[in-house]
């Protein structure tokens, strides 16, 4: 099972369900995917296919919605 969190600008963002523990968010699109962690601070873990553009983009949306992201996780995996 992987949530959605949310979506913005055609850019799904989720988790999957059984993963590392450490905090992270998954994003997918037409263009790519990439995975950040967001602790201790937000930083690229992967990425496949998006240029420094879309990252650049990506990561404004996590900043944007990083408390959202961290309360759907906190719900989802009981941190």
């Amino acid at each position: 099972m992987s949530p959605t969190i949310f979506r913005a600008d055609g850019y799904r963002f989720f988790f999957f369900s059984r993963e590392e523990r450490r905090k992270h968010v998954h994003v997918f699109s037409a263009e790519g995917e990439a995975k950040f962690w967001l602790e201790p601070e937000i930083e690229l873990a992967k990425n496949y296919r998006y240029s420094s553009r879309n990252l650049n983009h990506i990561e404004k949306l996590i900043e944007e919605h990083y408390h959202e992201i961290i309360n759907a996780w906190e719900r989802h995996f009981g941190n």
